[in-house]
């Protein structure tokens, strides 16, 4: 350890639970003591910004920037809910919330839809002028944790006992954090650093630290590490950094996780915050980058198959409207596209069967009733990247 960075590091008390003593880590306040050496992460950072602009610049001229959104968050909450251990997929939360039967266990849909509605809810708070604080936290949370496994988690509630992380009881855990009476003075400082106007730390340097601070203190009893990620986004929205909540970098850390957890431990055992910093820059640049791609490639599809509905004639009316609802929901029923765009039975039928002879939907149950439809070449865009974790 570089005798410079002692005073970044942390201190170590000893507290008991669950009947055995042990160590429990409790971070130096931000921002770090000394000031981070900007010199040494400067490219990554101009990388990450010009990415974030360009992505910027390709969400505005998106046909319906919503629609985009719409999607991409819940690809977002879909990850995020993976790195948990969850094992949904894009076309089990798309079926939920069209109340249809997912394909896996329902709690494991209910995380993910659950995600998605906590963002929503941070996005709404902040534009009516509520602040990033520890209430918007804790409101987050409750909206989290509000139905599935997490319900017995004290959803929206600091914890008031000690968790870890790793292990099977925090005597062989890999880490310990905070003890509860400790919590409310490392809260306040983070609180007080998400509001602190610095040039030294711009927001998206701030994003960074407080990232690893809140993971560091994990407040919560469950949740944490969906919740620290969503502050991310939370934060370059509040500063303005983003006009919209569509950088997630949850596709990155599932991919690096390793490396994740190994910087996390390094910055609080070393101070090493530069490493991180360059990392967490880097999958900023390299998530803009894929968000961008993910735009255009939706809408040079979106273009392709529109022209081709074009070519069949008097159906294409009909067709395209039915396009146009797939692009907003990528899994629909005959019965619930008739309802929604008031046209009959027979001719959402004869619509979707026609796109599906041109390779643009494709019916899931194979049965003659009950039938869904996906518009297949949306979701694989979408659904790059998410696998399942392999242990």
């Amino acid at each position: 350890m570089a005798p410079s960075h002692q005073g970044r590091m942390g201190r170590f008390i000893e507290a008991s639970t669950s009947g055995e003593r042990v160590k429990t880590y409790v971070p130096a306040p931000l921002p770090p003591t000394p000031q981070l050496d900007l010199t040494q992460i400067l490219g990554a950072y101009d990388a990450a910004r010009g990415a974030i602009g360009e992505l910027d610049g390709v969400t505005t001229i998106l046909p319906s920037t919503p629609l985009f959104l719409f999607m991409y968050v819940r690809k977002e909450a879909l990850l995020s809910s993976q790195i948990e251990g969850t094992q949904s997929s894009l076309s089990d939360l798309l079926l939920f919330e069209n109340h249809e039967v997912p394909h896996v266990p329902l709690d494991d849909v209910t995380e993910v839809s659950n995600y998605v509605v906590a963002l929503e809810h941070g996005m709404t708070r902040m534009r009516s002028g509520f602040p990033l604080s520890l209430r918007l936290m804790r409101e987050i949370h409750a909206v989290l944790l509000q139905s599935g496994r997490g319900t017995i988690k004290q959803p929206g509630e600091f914890r008031r006992s000690q968790n870890w992380i790793g292990g099977t009881r925090p005597g062989n855990a890999l880490f310990v954090p905070p003890p509860p009476d400790q919590l409310a003075a490392c809260l306040d400082n983070l609180e007080h650093f998400l509001h602190l106007e610095s040039p030294a730390y711009p927001p998206l340097i701030k994003a960074g630290l407080a990232h690893v601070q809140f993971e560091t203190i994990h407040p919560f009893l469950d949740g944490n590490g969906r919740l620290g990620r969503l502050l991310v986004t939370l934060l370059l929205c509040s500063s303005g950094v983003l006009k919209e909540p569509i950088l997630y970098l949850s596709l990155y850390l599932k991919a690096r996780r390793n490396d994740y957890y190994r910087l996390l431990q390094e910055v609080r055992t070393n101070g090493s915050w530069e490493a991180w910093m360059e990392f967490f820059l880097e999958g900023v640049a390299e998530t803009a980058g894929q968000a961008a791609n993910t735009a255009r490639d939706l809408m040079a599809l979106f273009n392709t198959d529109r022209l081709t509905i074009t070519s069949y004639g008097r159906a294409s009316a009909s067709m395209l409207r039915v396009h146009e609802l797939l692009q907003r929901r990528p899994i629909v029923t005959i019965q619930s596209a008739s309802t929604e765009l008031n046209l009959s039975i027979p001719t959402v039928t004869k619509s979707l069967e026609l796109m599906g002879d041109a390779g643009i939907t494709q019916e899931l149950t194979g049965k003659q009733r009950n039938r869904q439809f996906a518009y297949s070449r949306y979701l694989d865009i979408l659904d790059r990247g998410t696998e399942p974790l392999r242990a």
